[in-house]
């Protein structure tokens, strides 16, 4: 379960009324639930976040540097939540969204959406190349895809981790296989995607690592094009893990030089604003990914939490 916006609440609520009662009364919830968010997290990092006084805790010092870590985050999401109940007020407007995959996109769009009703969403599903150009370009407002360019020229926020695998027919021998070997696809025909993909990129460095000089017996432009060659048998593709929610005649295995999860991103232009921007931004946090996520690795004195 690791440092979950949950966890954090219900510390950083005990840590600012000084008992369990107290936090649970401002977090609508019961008392043992808030108690037990916080021995959960005590006993999985193995900490003492509050010294017991009778009735009152004592943050100890590291709960003092992990609240002034997460404070900040959570002010945050005050301010999200704060946008969120205008939901009413919005009766109308665009928001143009670019998609490399279908998924996760498809799911922050579908919980906007049950937010937002009367907001018409237009969608631009294409390669990467394809949707960074179109925010760079202005034809799409925020766009979601993974290894989005650290630099000034874009606004960015990680929503989900996911790997690279290998996609096969459910009836390979292969497709039994966790995780195979990146040398043990060399003896099986490979579909591979045109170079604008993210996930061919990862694929090729990957080969490339392992000093592998791998020939495709199918080279095709889109993900759909490949899943239905995977379907059909003709190979072994590759994608990321949650880029599609297809589960008929494609089965997923891990490849294991390939383990690392990469994040994917939310994204805009730096300078590009207006409410329905900054809602798409704060919408994930409502979406089942937002409470699967966990809060990046911190140092606090000398522990690494949430990694």
């Amino acid at each position: 379960m690791a440092l979950t916006w949950s966890r954090v609440r219900a510390v950083n609520a005990v840590f600012e009324t000084g008992t369990f009662a107290a936090a649970a009364r401002r977090l609508g919830v019961s008392q043992p639930a808030v108690a037990q968010l916080v021995r959960e997290l005590e006993a999985e990092y193995e900490v003492a976040l509050f010294d017991r006084h009778g009735h009152t805790l004592i943050a100890t010092t590291l709960c003092r540097r992990l609240y002034a870590a997460t404070n900040k985050v959570q002010s945050i999401e005050a301010e999200a939540l704060a946008i969120l109940q205008q939901r009413d007020e919005l009766s109308g407007g665009e928001l143009r969204v670019g998609l490399g995959n279908a998924m996760p996109g498809m799911l922050l769009i579908a919980t906007f959406r049950k937010l937002f009703p009367k907001v018409q969403i237009s969608i631009e599903i294409g390669s990467w190349s394809t949707i960074v150009a179109g925010v760079v370009d202005q034809r799409v407002d925020v766009a979601v895809l993974p290894e989005v360019p650290d630099d000034g020229r874009f606004r960015r926020e990680a929503c989900i981790q996911q790997r690279v695998v290998a996609m096969c027919h459910p009836a390979y021998a292969l497709a039994s296989q966790a995780p195979v070997a990146i040398a043990n696809l060399m003896d099986h025909p490979l579909v591979f995607r045109s170079r604008d993909s993210s996930a061919q990129r990862t694929v090729d460095k990957a080969f490339r690592l392992a000093g592998l000089r791998p020939t495709p017996a199918i080279v095709v432009n889109t993900r759909e094009g490949m899943l239905e060659a995977v379907a059909n048998k003709l190979g072994v593709g590759f994608g990321w893990e949650h880029g599609s929610s297809r589960v008929d005649r494609i089965a997923k295995v891990l490849i294991a030089e390939m383990e690392a999860e990469l994040p994917e991103y939310i994204f805009s232009l730096a300078g590009k604003r207006g409410r329905l921007v900054e809602l798409f931004f704060h919408a994930y946090r409502m979406s089942p990914y937002g409470e699967a996520i966990s809060f990046p690795a911190l140092a606090v004195d000398g522990y690494r939490l949430g990694s």
